[in-house]
């Protein structure tokens, strides 16, 4: 399957938290078309007992890479009215798609931030989730879709999948609208093959200091502060690779290493990922030379650490 092609597949799956159980089955159909062709073939845990999260083994784990499955969304409530999943950019017009018991639904979204509403012609059932009509578009230099953040980090992490020969790569749910299956994950993670380190393969936003192919960054901190040692390790290797990279210092925002951070276990984090404009929208842009660093960098990290 050529690379485009299944980041083409995989934009295409509506995924909103709480519902990620199609994005879960295709990339398990995947997973087990391709493992044989891998580097190390790994070990597989998913299933209900997992929540529709996957792990991987690869040979004696050091690190586990974590990619969130999820998007942001909405759900139906009452009268027409729509309530967030996430933090959806709330854009009068914007075309929402999904499904409920008696069909497909394609509608759009009116109103505002004070109160905003679906113009379907009939009633949708309560509880419905519906997402960005995705609409792809892909240029010499930028990829430009709905819900990049975060189809890019598990396409980063499948291509990790090929080559890798010792560590975790990990699949989580419900990342976007609060978290929840990182706990669990790294339990059972430390009980069967532990380690010590985790990154967070996510994407990021372009800021006045993050800007379009200068390549795959490494946040220094957002909401959250990673330990300064690990990080300086990190950074170290990363100018020793020669992949392009640059920085991040952010004030705000989070990501599954929130959880990895409150855990029980003593366990380093970072996050490191491409940056995209247009956050949260149905017009995510990342650039496909900082993408391209994001997957270098990850083969080259959990290689050497």
């Amino acid at each position: 399957m050529p690379k485009m092609k299944f980041l083409s597949e995989l934009l295409r799956i509506n995924g909103v938290s709480g519902d990620e159980y199609s994005c879960s089955k295709f990339l398990q159909d995947y997973i087990y078309q391709r493992k044989s062709d891998w580097k190390v073939l790994p070990d597989v845990y998913s299933g209900e007992d997992f929540h529709d999260c996957i792990l991987l083994k690869f040979g004696n784990p050091r690190t586990a890479v974590f990619a969130h499955l999820d998007t942001i969304g909405f759900m139906v409530r009452y009268d027409n009215q729509l309530i967030s999943i996430g933090g959806p950019e709330i854009i009068e017009g914007v075309e929402l798609v999904g499904f409920d018991a008696l069909g497909e639904i394609e509608c759009k979204l009116v109103g505002d931030e004070n109160g905003y509403f679906h113009d379907f012609p009939r009633g949708i059932e309560p509880g419905t989730r519906l997402s960005y009509k995705q609409n792809i578009r892909i240029n010499k230099d930028f990829i430009t879709a709905a819900y990049l953040d975060n189809r890019l980090g598990i396409y980063s992490a499948v291509k990790l999948c090929e080559t890798i020969s010792d560590g975790w790569v990990v699949f989580s749910t419900f990342e976007e609208h609060g978290g929840g299956s990182v706990p669990f994950l790294l339990k059972f993670i430390q009980e069967n093959a532990p380690i010590k380190q985790a990154l967070i393969s996510d994407i990021t936003w372009t800021t006045e200091g993050v800007r379009h192919h200068e390549g795959v960054v490494i946040s220094i901190r957002d909401k959250f502060i990673p330990r300064k040692k690990v990080l300086d390790r990190i950074i170290c290797l990363a100018k020793e690779s020669g992949i392009a990279y640059q920085l991040e210092v952010e004030e705000f925002g989070g990501s599954d290493g929130r959880e990895v951070q409150f855990s029980p276990y003593a366990i380093d984090w970072c996050f490191i990922g491409a940056p995209e404009d247009n956050v949260h929208t149905p017009n995510e842009k990342v650039s496909l030379k900082d993408l391209e660093a994001m997957i270098e960098m990850y083969k080259f990290l959990v290689a050497k650490l």
